[in-house]
């Protein structure tokens, strides 16, 4: 079974996600946490397979996270979906520029989900 990590600070959105999940018919488990800094604690208790994560948490954000992350050799491979609000041109370039594997902007659309987790073989 594929090990799923979702970080944002909204609860209702990480349970929108795993409902997205279930609804798609993808079984997973589930890591959660509400911001970069508790995701980071916790990226070493399991292993990912996938990251969705949102740009605006508190503590640490989700483009910090993101740069952290794929500055580490033992991490840079896992794909990282930004799932966000932030739809400005420039956020998207500066996500891709270091290392998301895709972009979502919220709410999210379920086919738009699927295509995007069916281009890295989830």
């Amino acid at each position: 079974m594929k090990h799923v990590m979702i970080i944002d600070d909204s609860r209702i959105m990480r349970n929108i996600v795993k409902n997205i999940f279930a609804t798609l018919k993808i079984p997973c488990n589930y890591l959660e946490a509400g911001d970069g800094t508790e995701a980071l604690k916790l990226l070493g208790a399991e292993k990912v397979d996938l990251i969705l994560l949102d740009w605006n948490m508190p503590n640490l954000s989700g483009i910090e996270f993101l740069k952290k992350v794929k500055a580490m050799d033992r991490y840079k491979e896992i794909p990282v979906i930004m799932v966000t609000s932030e739809a400005a041109k420039l956020n998207v370039v500066e996500a891709i520029k270091s290392g998301v594997t895709a972009y979502i902007t919220k709410p999210i659309n379920e086919r738009v989900f699927l295509e995007k987790i069916s281009k890295i073989n989830f």
